[in-house]
């Protein structure tokens, strides 16, 4: 029997936590490779149900949950050395892997995280972003972004916009700086709770879905941050 822990979890392995230390995702396939050499007959895992007496199935498990992981990773490097775009934008270029095993869904991390977290170790936390280096105070860069847009009424407009083009990614980065240049207007938290809202019933992976959830209470609160 083979008890692999929090290794494997019945879905993306939880080797992005945002809120969360560096995690080694090349660390995490080598480890799951070496599981399936000891061609283990009975799989019983943190989370999730067991896989009993089927070898077969605990070596798929293991070996595709491997190549996933060693997918990004090497799909991440690679992106990272041909130009290396600010560290935001690099996973767009990332070719994210996609599985229809059970055990390979975003329920509670996802590919993406994956992704910025691989970022992260070989790419520091400089963003890339000149003016990101030694950066002014968000609220004073988010107030002038509102003086040109009329205020931060006018943000929550383009915001707005943005949600009736069904682009809630878009809409996100309005409603940020809306309430970062006007916390105290209850009209401004509430629309962008909205927002939040939104997102967060789109998601799949149990972090995105909480992260954006508090997002939506904090910003009734007044709060531009979770």
């Amino acid at each position: 029997m083979l008890c692999p822990g929090d290794l494997i979890i019945w879905g993306v392995p939880n080797a992005g936590n945002p809120q969360k230390v560096q995690r080694y995702p090349w660390d995490w396939a080598n480890a799951l490779r070496d599981m399936a050499a000891k061609k283990p007959k009975t799989l019983a895992p943190g989370h999730g149900g067991p896989i009993v007496d089927d070898p077969k199935l605990v070596a798929r498990v293991l070996i595709e949950t491997a190549d996933f992981l060693e997918a990004i990773v090497e799909r991440t490097i690679k992106v990272m050395e041909d130009g290396s775009p600010p560290h935001v934008d690099i996973v767009h270029s990332v070719e994210l892997p996609v599985s229809d095993s059970p055990w390979l869904q975003p329920i509670y991390d996802e590919a993406e995280f994956i992704v910025r977290n691989v970022v992260r170790y070989f790419g520091g936390w400089f963003s890339g972003r000149p003016s990101e280096l030694k950066p002014a105070a968000r609220d004073q860069v988010a107030q002038a972004i509102a003086g040109l847009a009329g205020g931060a009424a006018g943000l929550v407009v383009e915001a707005q916009r943005f949600v009736a083009l069904g682009d809630l990614v878009m809409a996100s980065h309005f409603a940020d700086y809306a309430l970062e240049a006007a916390p105290s207007d209850p009209a401004v938290g509430q629309a962008v709770a909205e927002i939040y809202d939104a997102r967060a019933a789109k998601e799949t992976s149990l972090m995105a879905i909480n992260l954006f959830r508090s997002a939506a209470a904090y910003a009734r609160e007044g709060r531009p941050f979770v």
